[in-house]
C-alpha cells in the first residue's frame, strides 16, 4: 500500500460554507479517517494550505484542525509545484479571476459555485480549463443530499410513471441583522458583491434539474427584493439592493414542468428547509435534505372538496417513506472524495466540472434577463 499525497491551496475556508463544509467535514474529516482509499489498496491523503486574507484566523483554524499550514499570500502559494490543486470558496464576484491566476499556474482546479458572475466569464474559465488540460470539478453538493439520491432512486425504479411536474420549496427567514444576527453574510444582499439569490440558487436548480428529471429548456423568472436593509455584523445598517427571493418556472425535456421558490425571507412550515414534490402517472414523491416519502397510484386517497366541514383526511399519513438502506456521508464529503479519486486517476471522467458550472451561471443569466424582461427565456446549448 502506497499514500499518495494531494496538495490542496484551500482559498475562502474563513467562511461559513467553506469552514464547516468543506474544511471541517470534508477534508479535515478525510484526514482523520486516514485519507482516501483507492481500489488498488492505495491512500490518497489531502494536504491543505489554508490561504485568506486574515492571518489570524487562518492560524487559528490551521491549528484546530491539525494543519501545518496556512498563509495570505496567495501567489507565493499558488507558485509552490508541490500543491497541485487550487480550491476556493470565497466570495463569487473574485471567483473568476482567482480561477483565472490558479490556472495560469497550472493548478487543478475544484471550487464552488457559481463559477463566475457571468456566463461570459464562465465559459471562458472552461475552455481555459480544457485548453490547459488540467482537471477541474465544481461543488454541486445537493445530488448527494440523501433526500436527493433516494428520490433518484424511486425515479429510476419506473415507480412514479412518466413524471408531470416538480414543485420545489427552498429557503427561510435570514434575520436582518438588527434585533438578531444574520446566518448569512452581507455580501449575498449587495449587487456589487456579487449578491442575489437568483445567481446563487438557479445554478443549484440547473444540476439538480438535469441530473435527476431533464434538460432546462426555457425558464420564466421574477425576482424580488422583499428586504431593503440589513445591518451587517458590525452593526452599520446598509442597502439590500439585491435579489432575497426568486420565484421560478422552467420548462424541461419531455414535457415537465418545474417551479421552484427560492426565498431568504420565508419561514419554514414544511418538511424541511428544501423540499422537492415530484408527480408522476403512476405516483408521487417528495423529497428533503435526508428523508424521501412516495404515494402509489393505487394508494392515493379520494378526497372531496366540501369547505363545510374539517378535512376528515391526515394526507401525511398517507405517505411511505424511503427507508434508510444505504449510508450517506455527508454530500460536500462524497463529492470531495469522489474528486480526489478523479485526481488519482481511478475516476476517469468528472461530470461536475467547469462546463457544468457554466450551465448553471447559463440558467442563472437567463432567469436575471427573463425578470429584467418579463419573458420566458429559452437555453440554448452549451458549445464550450
Amino acid at each position: 500500500m502506497a499514500e499518495k499525497r494531494i496538495g490542496i491551496v484551500m482559498n475562502g475556508v474563513t467562511g461559513r460554507m467553506g469552514m464547516n463544509q468543506h474544511l471541517i467535514r470534508s477534508i479535515a474529516a478525510i484526514r482523520a479517517d486516514g485519507g482516501v482509499r483507492l481500489k488498488s489498496g492505495d491512500v490518497v491523503m489531502p494536504d491543505p494550505i489554508l490561504t485568506g486574507r486574515n492571518g489570524d484566523k487562518l492560524q487559528a483554524l490551521a491549528k484546530a484542525h491539525g494543519i501545518d499550514r496556512w498563509s495570505t499570500d496567495l501567489d507565493a502559494a499558488l507558485a509552490d509545484p508541490k500543491d497541485e490543486v487550487f480550491f476556493d470558496a470565497a466570495a463569487t464576484r473574485l471567483r473568476a479571476g482567482l480561477i483565472r491566476r490558479a490556472i495560469a499556474a497550472g493548478k487543478n482546479i475544484y471550487c464552488e459555485k457559481p463559477t463566475a458572475e457571468t456566463l461570459a466569464d464562465a465559459v471562458d474559465l472552461a475552455r481555459l480549463a480544457k485548453a490547459e488540460g488540467i482537471m477541474h470539478g465544481v461543488v454541486q453538493d445537493k445530488l448527494f443530499l440523501p433526500g436527493l439520491r433516494k428520490l433518484k432512486m424511486v425515479i429510476d425504479s419506473g415507480f412514479l410513471g412518466r413524471i408531470l411536474s416538480v414543485r420545489g420549496e427552498f429557503g427561510y427567514w435570514v434575520f436582518e441583522g438588527d434585533w438578531q444576527p444574520a446566518q448569512r453574510p452581507a455580501w449575498n444582499y449587495k449587487a456589487a458583491e456579487g449578491g442575489g439569490i437568483i445567481l446563487d440558487m438557479l445554478c443549484h436548480w440547473r444540476y439538480v434539474l438535469e441530473n435527476t428529471f431533464g434538460a432546462v429548456k426555457s425558464v420564466s423568472c421574477l425576482g424580488a427584493t422583499h428586504i431593503p436593509e440589513r445591518v451587517d455584523d458590525d452593526g452599520t445598517r446598509y442597502a439590500a439592493d439585491a435579489d432575497d427571493a426568486a420565484y421560478a418556472t422552467f420548462e424541461l425535456e419531455g414535457g415537465i414542468i418545474a417551479q421552484i421558490n427560492s426565498s431568504w425571507c420565508t419561514r419554514v412550515r414544511r418538511d424541511d428547509l428544501v423540499t422537492f414534490h415530484v408527480d408522476g402517472t403512476h405516483g408521487s414523491a417528495v423529497a428533503g435534505l435526508h428523508k424521501c416519502w412516495t404515494q402509489a397510484r393505487v394508494n392515493t386517497p379520494k378526497p372531496v372538496w366540501n369547505p363545510d366541514v374539517p378535512q376528515t383526511i391526515d394526507f401525511f399519513a398517507t405517505w411511505d417513506e424511503v427507508p434508510d438502506n444505504a449510508v450517506y456521508p455527508n454530500g460536500f464529503r462524497a463529492q470531495w472524495e469522489m474528486f480526489l479519486r478523479h485526481l488519482a486517476g481511478e475516476v476517469p471522467e468528472f461530470p461536475w466540472n467547469l462546463e457544468a458550472g457554466a450551465r448553471g451561471v447559463q440558467l442563472a443569466e437567463a432567469g436575471i434577463q427573463s425578470w429584467r424582461e418579463r419573458r420566458w427565456v429559452d437555453l440554448p446549448d452549451l458549445v464550450i
